[in-house]
């Protein structure tokens, strides 16, 4: 019953998309709207620039931060990664905003940062070298969701049910970026990509 409940919260709490809050709050209109048509930080930098950019950042992070330690503290390490994955639900598929969010990367992030401290600083110098090489954001994110999860699954003991939520998680986050893996496809088909940018 704890795991449930604390999976409801979770997902209600990554349903607050900031982005989308952020925008009313600038008359800017929905950031869905434009360019990547995803309500996640790197549209927010494209519209609104770095600084509201780096506000959305924070606070999606700071978000999943005080999810993942109230998972700590409520479940059994075993049970943790899947509070992380209906945080990641709730942003990806937010029930306040028509169904419509983010890709889940930067509230993963924060979630992994409180599971594996170390994991998340891996991933994080994973992302950097992985995007000076592909120069390709999705890219760079999939390796840093890649590390946060076996970060996550280390750090949960190799059990099971960890291994599951954290995989189930990945496999999420890399779903949410199809149309970046079928731009990317179509570009080296030679054919003319769907424009979507992480």
């Amino acid at each position: 019953m704890k795991l449930i409940a604390l999976m409801i919260l979770s997902y209600l709490a990554g349903s607050v998309n900031f982005a989308i809050l952020l925008f009313r709050f600038l008359g800017k209109g929905d950031p869905r709207a434009s360019h990547s048509g995803n309500a996640g930080v790197s549209n927010v930098y494209r519209q609104a620039g770095p600084v509201w950019a780096a506000v959305v950042l924070l606070l999606d992070v700071g978000r999943a931060i005080l999810v993942a330690l109230l998972a700590k503290y409520v479940l059994s390490p075993g049970q943790v990664p899947w509070a992380g994955l209906a945080l990641i639900i709730g942003n990806s598929y937010p029930c306040f905003h028509g169904f419509r969010g983010g890709k889940g990367v930067a509230n993963y992030l924060g979630f992994s940062a409180v599971v594996t401290p170390a994991g998340a600083v891996i991933a994080a110098l994973s992302w950097v070298l992985a995007y000076l090489v592909r120069r390709e954001p999705f890219i760079a994110s999939f390796v840093m969701v890649s590390v946060l999860a076996l970060g996550s699954i280390a750090a949960c003991g190799y059990r099971p049910a960890a291994i599951a939520g954290a995989a189930f998680t990945a496999l999420l986050i890399v779903f949410n970026h199809r149309k970046n893996i079928r731009g990317l496809l179509d570009k080296n088909v030679g054919e003319e990509p769907e424009k979507e940018e992480e």
